[in-house]
């Protein structure tokens, strides 16, 4: 007969410490099965993250103090985590002085304006910050790919995309442009997830349905997008979102990287 053969986890006096802390046990007690290592990874996740959300809390109030404007652009693919990213960044500051901005399709009104204007209209004013969950870059992906705009569109876009970031930052507003980059393998996890359950299938639409057939399409246009507007005045930083947790972590590293606050 043979002899069952276990795994010995070794926990250190800190490894017992942070299962014992009130966030170590809700994480093991809601678990089905015992799972420490797991259970470690989530605690030292969320106390990594307390950490950098006091950082950022100490950025916005410099940021009040000192009447400053800040916009940081969350791009990529769809179910790249963009959202989620926000929500943990903006979890624990003034809720006074952010925004969140998702822009729904342009009006009929807006269609008419140019394009650039609606994004004008939501650029913070001295003291805050604002957070554009898709911004004016859908003109540079996820129109062209969907046949949203005129090719004659999308080539006055990209021309003139650099002298308005230029615009911005030269008017004393920092500007942060962070893209979340997935693999296709783990977007089609992420979309699975999602339809299997009730309370997230709101978050799948048409375009959504059609990401993983375009997949090659996207690419040609992410390419372009960056060699066109990877500028060093307003560079692009892209994380490694197939992690979550690592990438929401390292977002919020690039953030106060970036912003040279005190």
């Amino acid at each position: 007969m043979k002899k069952k053969q276990t795994d010995e986890i070794k926990l250190s006096n800190k490894d017992l410490a942070q299962i014992n802390s009130k966030q170590g046990l809700y994480s093991l007690l809601r678990k089905e099965k015992l799972d420490l290592p797991q259970v470690l990874a989530e605690v030292n996740y969320g106390f990594e993250l307390r950490k950098k959300q006091e950082e950022l809390i100490k950025l916005q109030n410099w940021v009040i103090r000192e009447g400053k404007k800040v916009v940081i652009l969350f791009e990529g693919r769809d179910a790249a985590g963009k959202g989620g990213a926000i929500r943990r960044i903006t979890e624990r500051i003034n809720p006074r002085h952010f925004r969140i901005v998702a822009l729904d399709i342009p009006t009929a009104d807006e269609r008419r304006q140019w394009f650039l204007q609606r994004y004008i209209n939501q650029l913070p004013k001295p003291g805050e910050m604002v957070f554009f969950d898709r911004s004016w870059y859908n003109r540079a992906v996820v129109e062209p790919v969907n046949k949203f705009c005129t090719p004659a569109e999308y080539r006055i876009f990209m021309n003139q995309v650099n002298d308005f970031e230029r615009m911005i930052v030269e008017s004393d507003t920092a500007l942060v442009k962070l893209y979340f980059s997935i693999s296709k393998k783990e977007q089609a996890r992420r979309f699975a997830e999602i339809k299997q359950n009730p309370l997230k299938r709101w978050k799948m639409t048409a375009v959504d349905e059609k990401a993983q057939s375009l997949w090659n399409t996207y690419t040609i246009y992410k390419r372009k997008m960056f060699a066109k507007t990877d500028t060093k005045l307003a560079p692009w930083i892209t994380i490694d979102a197939n992690k979550k947790t690592t990438a929401r972590l390292k977002a919020i590293d690039h953030i106060l990287q970036s912003i040279k606050y005190s």
